[in-house]
Protein backbone atom coordinates (compact mmCIF):
# COMPACT_ATOMS: atom_id res chain seq x y z
CA UNK A 1 0.00 0.00 0.00
CA UNK A 2 1.14 4.03 -0.87
CA UNK A 3 2.18 5.90 1.30
CA UNK A 4 -0.82 8.43 -0.12
CA UNK A 5 -2.94 5.43 0.56
CA UNK A 6 -2.55 4.97 4.45
CA UNK A 7 -3.67 8.48 5.29
CA UNK A 8 -7.07 7.66 3.97
CA UNK A 9 -10.52 8.82 5.35
CA UNK A 10 -11.67 12.74 6.69
CA UNK A 11 -8.77 14.94 7.73
CA UNK A 12 -8.80 17.73 9.97
CA UNK A 13 -9.31 20.72 8.45
CA UNK A 14 -6.23 23.79 8.31
CA UNK A 15 -6.73 26.16 11.47
CA UNK A 16 -6.64 28.98 8.24
CA UNK A 17 -9.36 27.27 6.86
CA UNK A 18 -12.04 27.28 10.12
CA UNK A 19 -11.41 30.60 10.72
CA UNK A 20 -11.98 31.53 6.69
CA UNK A 21 -15.56 29.68 6.99
CA UNK A 22 -16.19 31.07 10.18
CA UNK A 23 -15.94 34.67 8.73
CA UNK A 24 -18.09 33.84 6.08
CA UNK A 25 -20.82 32.95 8.12
CA UNK A 26 -20.33 36.41 9.62
CA UNK A 27 -21.65 37.61 6.33
CA UNK A 28 -24.84 35.78 6.22
CA UNK A 29 -27.88 37.88 7.81
CA UNK A 30 -28.94 34.10 9.97
CA UNK A 31 -25.39 34.22 11.36
CA UNK A 32 -24.61 38.11 12.04
CA UNK A 33 -23.49 39.16 15.15
CA UNK A 34 -24.77 42.49 14.62
CA UNK A 35 -26.01 44.55 12.04
CA UNK A 36 -23.94 46.87 9.41
CA UNK A 37 -24.31 49.90 8.86
CA UNK A 38 -27.15 51.56 7.31
CA UNK A 39 -25.16 52.56 4.01
CA UNK A 40 -24.43 48.66 3.74
CA UNK A 41 -25.15 47.87 -0.10
CA UNK A 42 -26.69 44.25 0.01
CA UNK A 43 -30.33 44.08 -0.79
CA UNK A 44 -31.05 41.14 1.59
CA UNK A 45 -29.89 43.18 4.86
CA UNK A 46 -31.45 46.11 3.46
CA UNK A 47 -35.01 44.47 3.56
CA UNK A 48 -34.11 42.82 7.04
CA UNK A 49 -33.52 46.49 8.61
CA UNK A 50 -36.46 47.61 6.56
CA UNK A 51 -38.49 44.51 8.41
CA UNK A 52 -36.52 45.72 11.83
CA UNK A 53 -38.36 49.32 11.32
CA UNK A 54 -41.48 48.16 10.49
CA UNK A 55 -44.94 48.78 11.90
CA UNK A 56 -45.64 51.40 14.34
CA UNK A 57 -43.22 52.97 17.21
CA UNK A 58 -44.72 49.77 19.99
CA UNK A 59 -44.13 47.05 17.53
CA UNK A 60 -40.44 48.45 16.51
CA UNK A 61 -39.82 48.59 20.24
CA UNK A 62 -41.24 45.29 21.05
CA UNK A 63 -39.24 43.55 18.22
CA UNK A 64 -36.05 45.37 19.98
CA UNK A 65 -36.90 44.03 23.37
CA UNK A 66 -36.99 40.61 22.26
CA UNK A 67 -33.59 41.16 20.32
CA UNK A 68 -32.41 42.39 23.42
CA UNK A 69 -33.92 39.34 25.79
CA UNK A 70 -32.23 37.07 23.26
CA UNK A 71 -28.78 38.46 23.63
CA UNK A 72 -29.39 39.18 27.33
CA UNK A 73 -29.62 35.44 27.92
CA UNK A 74 -26.90 34.75 25.94
CA UNK A 75 -24.71 37.15 28.54
CA UNK A 76 -23.83 39.62 25.75
CA UNK A 77 -24.85 42.13 27.89
CA UNK A 78 -23.47 44.95 25.91
CA UNK A 79 -25.40 44.04 22.36
CA UNK A 80 -28.24 43.57 24.79
CA UNK A 81 -28.14 46.66 25.55
CA UNK A 82 -28.06 48.27 21.69
CA UNK A 83 -30.96 47.19 21.40
CA UNK A 84 -32.93 48.34 24.49
CA UNK A 85 -31.68 51.32 23.49
CA UNK A 86 -32.81 51.55 20.16
CA UNK A 87 -36.30 50.21 21.22
CA UNK A 88 -36.40 53.40 23.83
CA UNK A 89 -35.58 55.63 21.03
CA UNK A 90 -38.73 53.99 18.93
CA UNK A 91 -40.68 55.99 21.50
CA UNK A 92 -43.15 53.64 22.06
CA UNK A 93 -46.61 55.10 22.98
CA UNK A 94 -47.34 51.86 25.64
CA UNK A 95 -45.85 53.12 29.52
CA UNK A 96 -44.96 49.67 30.27
CA UNK A 97 -43.06 48.46 26.99
CA UNK A 98 -41.28 51.78 27.94
CA UNK A 99 -40.62 50.84 31.52
CA UNK A 100 -39.82 47.21 30.53
CA UNK A 101 -37.07 48.38 28.24
CA UNK A 102 -35.64 51.19 30.47
CA UNK A 103 -35.29 48.29 33.15
CA UNK A 104 -33.95 45.68 30.80
CA UNK A 105 -31.42 48.20 29.86
CA UNK A 106 -30.68 48.93 33.32
CA UNK A 107 -30.10 44.90 33.67
CA UNK A 108 -27.54 45.15 30.95
CA UNK A 109 -25.28 48.53 32.76
CA UNK A 110 -25.71 46.66 36.21
CA UNK A 111 -23.81 43.57 34.81
CA UNK A 112 -21.28 46.60 32.95
CA UNK A 113 -21.16 48.07 36.31
CA UNK A 114 -22.07 51.68 34.77
CA UNK A 115 -23.99 52.11 38.37
CA UNK A 116 -25.02 56.04 37.08
CA UNK A 117 -26.80 54.62 33.84
CA UNK A 118 -28.81 52.28 35.63
CA UNK A 119 -29.62 55.15 38.40
CA UNK A 120 -30.96 57.59 35.05
CA UNK A 121 -33.00 54.44 33.87
CA UNK A 122 -34.61 53.33 37.09
CA UNK A 123 -35.43 56.89 37.66
CA UNK A 124 -37.44 57.26 34.57
CA UNK A 125 -39.11 54.48 34.92
CA UNK A 126 -40.35 55.03 38.37
CA UNK A 127 -41.73 58.13 36.57
CA UNK A 128 -43.89 55.87 34.36
CA UNK A 129 -44.47 53.42 37.76
CA UNK A 130 -43.49 54.69 40.64
CA UNK A 131 -44.50 50.70 41.64
CA UNK A 132 -42.36 49.28 39.45
CA UNK A 133 -40.50 46.75 41.48
CA UNK A 134 -37.62 45.89 39.30
CA UNK A 135 -36.37 49.65 38.61
CA UNK A 136 -36.41 49.77 42.78
CA UNK A 137 -34.61 46.56 42.88
CA UNK A 138 -31.95 47.94 40.47
CA UNK A 139 -31.70 50.98 42.04
CA UNK A 140 -30.89 49.66 45.29
CA UNK A 141 -28.66 46.80 43.80
CA UNK A 142 -26.50 50.25 42.15
CA UNK A 143 -26.58 52.34 45.33
CA UNK A 144 -24.81 49.28 47.30
CA UNK A 145 -22.44 48.88 44.91
CA UNK A 146 -22.06 53.02 44.97
CA UNK A 147 -21.91 52.26 48.86
CA UNK A 148 -25.29 54.48 49.22
CA UNK A 149 -26.52 51.92 51.86
CA UNK A 150 -29.58 54.34 53.05
CA UNK A 151 -30.56 54.86 49.93
CA UNK A 152 -30.51 51.77 49.13
CA UNK A 153 -32.77 50.78 51.83
CA UNK A 154 -34.97 53.69 51.35
CA UNK A 155 -35.74 51.41 47.56
CA UNK A 156 -36.07 48.39 49.39
CA UNK A 157 -38.70 49.15 51.90
CA UNK A 158 -40.26 51.49 49.20
CA UNK A 159 -40.88 48.46 46.85
CA UNK A 160 -41.99 46.23 50.13
CA UNK A 161 -44.77 48.73 50.60
CA UNK A 162 -46.52 47.30 47.47
CA UNK A 163 -44.78 43.75 47.19
CA UNK A 164 -44.45 42.44 50.91
CA UNK A 165 -42.72 39.31 49.46
CA UNK A 166 -40.31 40.00 46.88
CA UNK A 167 -37.60 37.77 47.96
CA UNK A 168 -35.37 38.90 45.88
CA UNK A 169 -35.52 42.61 47.43
CA UNK A 170 -36.23 41.14 51.20
CA UNK A 171 -32.91 39.31 50.69
CA UNK A 172 -31.04 42.62 49.47
CA UNK A 173 -32.57 44.44 52.22
CA UNK A 174 -31.44 42.08 54.77
CA UNK A 175 -27.61 42.20 52.73
CA UNK A 176 -28.01 46.07 52.78
CA UNK A 177 -29.31 46.16 57.06
CA UNK A 178 -25.68 44.06 57.39
CA UNK A 179 -23.70 46.75 55.76
CA UNK A 180 -25.66 49.31 57.68
CA UNK A 181 -25.12 48.03 60.65
CA UNK A 182 -20.85 47.51 59.99
CA UNK A 183 -21.18 50.89 58.56
CA UNK A 184 -22.51 52.48 61.84
CA UNK A 185 -20.11 50.63 63.87
CA UNK A 186 -16.93 51.85 61.99
CA UNK A 187 -18.00 55.21 62.31
CA UNK A 188 -19.21 55.15 65.89
CA UNK A 189 -15.99 53.61 66.72
CA UNK A 190 -14.08 56.77 64.39
CA UNK A 191 -15.74 59.32 66.06
CA UNK A 192 -15.09 58.14 69.53
CA UNK A 193 -11.88 57.67 68.92
CA UNK A 194 -11.24 61.40 67.07
CA UNK A 195 -13.25 62.48 70.13
CA UNK A 196 -10.25 60.93 72.34
CA UNK A 197 -7.55 62.22 70.29
CA UNK A 198 -9.01 65.67 70.67
CA UNK A 199 -9.36 65.86 74.47
CA UNK A 200 -5.61 64.73 74.28
CA UNK A 201 -4.90 66.93 72.16
CA UNK A 202 -6.35 69.76 74.53
CA UNK A 203 -5.16 68.10 77.81
CA UNK A 204 -1.32 68.34 76.18
CA UNK A 205 -2.02 71.98 75.31
CA UNK A 206 -3.38 72.51 79.12
CA UNK A 207 0.15 70.68 80.01
CA UNK A 208 2.30 72.72 77.70
CA UNK A 209 0.78 76.20 78.66
CA UNK A 210 1.56 75.09 82.62
CA UNK A 211 5.00 74.02 81.77
CA UNK A 212 5.64 78.01 80.21
CA UNK A 213 6.75 75.84 76.55
CA UNK A 214 5.99 77.28 73.53
CA UNK A 215 5.11 75.28 70.89
CA UNK A 216 7.50 75.64 67.50
CA UNK A 217 6.53 73.27 64.96
CA UNK A 218 9.14 72.49 61.64
CA UNK A 219 8.63 75.34 58.58
CA UNK A 220 9.14 72.59 56.49
CA UNK A 221 6.12 70.33 57.94
CA UNK A 222 8.08 67.28 59.10
CA UNK A 223 7.04 65.35 61.96
CA UNK A 224 9.24 64.41 65.16
CA UNK A 225 9.32 60.16 65.41
CA UNK A 226 9.36 60.49 68.99
CA UNK A 227 6.38 63.10 70.78
CA UNK A 228 5.57 64.32 74.04
CA UNK A 229 2.69 62.05 76.14
CA UNK A 230 1.89 61.20 79.56
CA UNK A 231 3.61 59.31 81.51
CA UNK A 232 1.53 55.99 81.17
CA UNK A 233 2.95 54.81 84.71
CA UNK A 234 1.19 57.89 86.69
CA UNK A 235 -2.13 57.21 87.38
CA UNK A 236 -2.80 61.07 88.24
CA UNK A 237 -2.05 61.13 84.34
CA UNK A 238 0.08 64.53 85.43
CA UNK A 239 3.23 63.62 84.40
CA UNK A 240 4.67 64.11 80.90
CA UNK A 241 7.42 62.52 79.39
CA UNK A 242 9.51 64.91 76.29
CA UNK A 243 11.90 63.53 73.92
CA UNK A 244 15.06 65.25 74.81
CA UNK A 245 18.33 66.78 72.49
CA UNK A 246 21.36 67.15 74.33
CA UNK A 247 24.17 68.86 71.84
CA UNK A 248 27.30 69.26 72.28
CA UNK A 249 28.30 72.29 70.05
CA UNK A 250 32.01 71.44 70.92
CA UNK A 251 32.16 68.61 68.72
CA UNK A 252 28.87 69.83 66.48
CA UNK A 253 26.77 66.62 67.60
CA UNK A 254 24.13 64.99 69.76
CA UNK A 255 22.17 62.63 71.53
CA UNK A 256 18.51 62.14 71.82
CA UNK A 257 16.77 61.11 74.47
CA UNK A 258 13.32 59.67 73.90
CA UNK A 259 11.82 59.44 77.13
CA UNK A 260 12.77 61.90 79.32
CA UNK A 261 10.25 61.55 81.96
CA UNK A 262 9.86 65.28 83.52
CA UNK A 263 10.38 64.31 87.24
CA UNK A 264 13.87 62.80 86.71
CA UNK A 265 16.62 65.14 87.39
CA UNK A 266 19.64 66.00 85.03
CA UNK A 267 22.11 64.01 86.94
CA UNK A 268 20.32 60.52 86.40
CA UNK A 269 20.74 61.00 82.50
CA UNK A 270 24.12 62.46 82.58
CA UNK A 271 25.79 59.40 84.99
CA UNK A 272 23.84 57.17 82.50
CA UNK A 273 25.49 58.71 79.91
CA UNK A 274 28.86 59.62 80.57
CA UNK A 275 29.78 57.14 83.85
CA UNK A 276 33.70 57.37 85.23
CA UNK A 277 36.13 55.30 84.39
CA UNK A 278 34.30 54.13 81.12
CA UNK A 279 35.47 54.44 77.47
CA UNK A 280 34.35 58.23 76.11
CA UNK A 281 32.39 58.62 72.76
CA UNK A 282 34.62 58.60 69.72
CA UNK A 283 33.94 62.23 69.05
CA UNK A 284 35.34 62.51 72.86
CA UNK A 285 38.80 63.03 71.95
CA UNK A 286 40.00 64.53 75.39
CA UNK A 287 37.65 62.51 77.36
CA UNK A 288 36.67 65.93 78.55
CA UNK A 289 32.97 64.41 78.67
CA UNK A 290 32.49 62.42 82.58
CA UNK A 291 29.89 63.10 84.86
CA UNK A 292 30.77 65.33 87.64
CA UNK A 293 32.69 67.18 85.23
CA UNK A 294 29.74 68.70 83.36
CA UNK A 295 27.23 71.63 83.30
CA UNK A 296 23.89 71.60 81.11
CA UNK A 297 22.30 74.79 79.57
CA UNK A 298 18.80 75.77 78.49
CA UNK A 299 17.70 78.60 76.22
CA UNK A 300 14.44 80.28 75.92
CA UNK A 301 12.23 81.16 73.42
CA UNK A 302 13.20 84.94 74.47
CA UNK A 303 17.06 83.87 74.34
CA UNK A 304 17.45 83.63 78.02
CA UNK A 305 20.36 81.36 78.91
CA UNK A 306 19.37 79.10 81.95
CA UNK A 307 22.22 77.45 84.34
CA UNK A 308 20.70 73.67 85.02
CA UNK A 309 21.53 72.49 88.46
CA UNK A 310 22.73 69.30 89.06
CA UNK A 311 19.25 67.94 90.72
CA UNK A 312 16.94 69.97 89.07
CA UNK A 313 14.43 68.19 86.93
CA UNK A 314 12.71 68.76 83.61
CA UNK A 315 9.86 70.37 85.71
CA UNK A 316 11.99 72.58 87.39
CA UNK A 317 13.66 74.39 84.62
CA UNK A 318 10.07 74.87 82.97
CA UNK A 319 9.12 76.45 86.22
CA UNK A 320 12.59 78.35 85.86
CA UNK A 321 11.66 79.74 82.39
CA UNK A 322 9.09 81.68 83.20
CA UNK A 323 8.91 85.23 82.98
CA UNK A 324 7.79 87.91 86.06
CA UNK A 325 4.52 89.07 85.51
CA UNK A 326 3.64 91.95 83.17
CA UNK A 327 6.61 90.57 80.87
CA UNK A 328 6.21 89.22 77.76
CA UNK A 329 5.55 85.55 77.78
CA UNK A 330 8.81 83.40 77.46
CA UNK A 331 9.73 79.71 77.76
CA UNK A 332 11.34 76.83 76.90
CA UNK A 333 11.15 75.85 72.87
CA UNK A 334 9.58 72.73 72.23
CA UNK A 335 10.34 72.35 68.18
CA UNK A 336 9.02 69.38 66.68
CA UNK A 337 7.92 67.70 69.99
CA UNK A 338 11.44 68.00 71.28
CA UNK A 339 13.35 70.27 74.07
CA UNK A 340 16.93 71.05 73.59
CA UNK A 341 19.77 71.65 75.78
CA UNK A 342 23.27 72.27 75.71
CA UNK A 343 25.80 70.09 77.49
CA UNK A 344 29.34 71.37 78.16
CA UNK A 345 32.59 70.42 80.13
CA UNK A 346 33.39 72.99 82.63
CA UNK A 347 35.87 75.32 82.36
CA UNK A 348 36.87 77.22 79.46
CA UNK A 349 34.77 75.46 77.32
CA UNK A 350 31.90 76.44 78.99
CA UNK A 351 32.85 80.00 79.69
CA UNK A 352 33.90 81.06 75.71
CA UNK A 353 30.36 79.26 74.47
CA UNK A 354 28.41 81.40 76.78
CA UNK A 355 30.73 84.22 76.04
CA UNK A 356 29.44 83.12 71.93
CA UNK A 357 26.15 82.78 72.71
CA UNK A 358 25.75 86.05 74.03
CA UNK A 359 27.59 87.84 71.75
CA UNK A 360 24.94 86.18 69.02
CA UNK A 361 22.46 87.08 70.95
CA UNK A 362 22.80 90.98 71.57
CA UNK A 363 24.18 90.46 67.74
Amino acid sequence: MSAASSSAGPQPAPVKDIDATMAAFDSLPLFMKSLPADDSEDTTLAALQSLIHEGTPDEVAQNFKEQGNEYFKGKRHREALGFYTQGIDAKPTDAALREALLCNRAACNLELKNYGSVLRDCSAALTLNAQSAKALYRSATALMALDRVEEALDCCDRCLTFDSGNNGVLQLRERATKVKSEKDRREKEKAERLRKEQEAKQAMSIAFRERNLIVLPKADGSSNPYEPHFDPDDPTNSTLVFPVFFLYPQHATSDVISEFVEEVPFAAHLEQMFPPQVPAPEWDKQGEYVDGQLVVYAMTFRKRLLKVGKKMTLRDVCRASQTKEGEKRDGLELKDGCLTFVVLPKGEVEKKWVEDYKKTREA
